[in-house]
């Protein structure tokens, strides 16, 4: 047997022992992360003096990149939640767009809550909207969430600053504007599948029941709301900054003042900075809160995704492992001649590591590892390819992902109805969304 094949099957072990302690033992996904990688890095051969630093370099790679934009993104979410910005956008838009569009007007606040804060905060910010929307337009209530959920999970799948899109836009030195131009084109068809005609092919949609968790949201009075307009534009804020950031470098030269500006103020970090600053000071002290009232706030939104940031480290250390080791480059070697799309081999292995691992921002951040040195070796657009991966780690999952484990916990739904709804809808985004960006690299190189 070859020594290429072989590291590959170390590789499938080192992914199957992964598993085996999230779902087997209950092991905490950092901790598990962390010996499967380690299991990885002694079985592939790695000298014991390099395994330390390589654990290192890819939890400090990882933090290095994301750190800041996860816990700006966290914050925007909580001061968004706590002003009653959430409430302001999902009112004013189903409000605009009246009962016939109705999912159509969901898609749209899933994709903007998806696209500025954590899937899971999103998820509990919008779930009990839905739910009450829902009650007051007299419509079962899982006809509403599919949409919603649809809009969500694209959102925060394709769009950075998440964690999933920026890991691969830094992987693969994509440009960051290009993959908000063309994500909306990959986002759009995908969502009205995933979100609207997929419930034409759901029995017993109108029929699920409705658990006691999730309660519909509290209303607060209208007059306590801030306006409309700021609070779309603040989640919105980032895409704008680093879009017209791109647009002005664009038109200057590299050397010039207004190029070096523009890529200060268009990077992740600073775009994001910007919108906390905002968003603390209109959804903040604008209202009348005291600094120690928002300080509070930062500090309860930081806690509460002290956990989602480590597990996302402790899967960089996956990643710099593979890169480590050469097994990207391996795989390549291998399937780069076979008669398929290296966009479809991106996405395949996204997938594989999105279902086994039940994580999708640590599949989209192990999958860069194996997949960047497809960009360059088979000459593809670096923005496809980012979304293609995105698209993978977006995909139809098992009991013990938590994406999976929150829809059907919070809705008090069965197994086969969590089935029928997330992972029918989830299955669409992916296999869509992959689709669109096949027919976009017919035109895109």
């Amino acid at each position: 047997m070859s020594a290429d094949i072989i590291s590959l099957i170390w590789i499938g072990l080192g992914i199957g022992l992964l598993v085996y302690l999230i779902v087997g033992l209950k092991l905490h996904n950092i901790i598990a992360l962390l010996l499967a990688g380690l299991f990885i890095a002694f079985a592939e051969g790695m000298p014991i003096t390099k395994v330390v630093p390589t654990v290192e370099k890819g939890i400090g790679g990882v933090l290095s990149t994301l750190a800041l934009i996860v816990i700006f993104g966290a914050i925007v979410g909580e001061l968004m939640t706590e002003s009653g910005a959430s409430q302001q956008i999902a009112d004013t838009i189903v409000a605009k767009m009246g009962r016939k569009y109705l999912s159509f007007a969901l898609l749209i606040i899933g994709m903007i809550f998806g696209m500025s804060m954590f899937y899971e905060v999103a998820f509990l910010i919008t779930a009990p909207l839905v739910i009450s929307i829902a009650q007051e337009a007299k419509i079962p209530y899982m006809r509403l969430i599919i949409p919603t959920v649809a809009g969500a999970t694209m959102g925060h799948s394709i769009f950075p600053p998440q964690p999933g899109p920026m890991a691969l836009v830094t992987a693969f030195h994509a440009d960051i504007a290009q993959v908000y131009i063309w994500g909306f084109v990959v986002v759009i068809p995908t969502i009205i599948c995933s979100g609207i005609l997929v419930r034409h092919f759901i029995t017993g949609l109108d029929s699920m029941p409705l658990g006691n968790v999730m309660k519909p949201a509290p209303k607060k009075p209208k007059n306590e709301l801030p306006s409309f307009g700021i609070s779309l534009l603040v989640p919105l804020l980032p895409a704008i900054i680093i879009i017209i950031s791109s647009l002005f470098k664009s038109i200057s030269s590299e050397q010039s003042m207004v190029y070096k500006v523009m890529s200060f103020l268009g990077s992740a970090d600073i775009s994001m900075l910007i919108t906390v600053i905002i968003a603390m000071i209109v959804f903040g002290y604008a209202r009348g809160k005291s600094g120690k009232q928002v300080t509070a706030q930062l500090t309860k939104a930081i806690q509460g995704i002290s956990n989602v940031l480590l597990v996302i480290a402790a899967g960089g250390v996956m990643k710099e492992v593979i890169i480590d080791t050469g097994v990207g480059n391996i795989i390549v070697q291998m399937f780069g001649k076979l008669p398929v799309s290296p966009f479809i081999l991106a996405w395949l292995i996204t997938v594989l590591i999105r279902i086994l691992t039940g994580q999708g921002a640590v599949a989209a951040i192990t999958a860069a590892g194996i997949v960047a040195p497809m960009v360059t070796m088979m000459h593809v657009s670096p923005v496809l390819m980012v979304l293609a991966c995105a698209c993978g780690s977006n995909t139809m999952t098992l009991m013990y992902d938590g994406g999976f484990l929150l829809f059907q916990q919070s809705f008090g739904i069965s197994l086969k109805d969590t089935f029928k709804t997330w992972d029918a809808l989830e299955l669409v985004n992916s296999v869509v969304g992959l689709a669109m960006v096949l027919l976009l690299s017919l035109f895109i190189h």
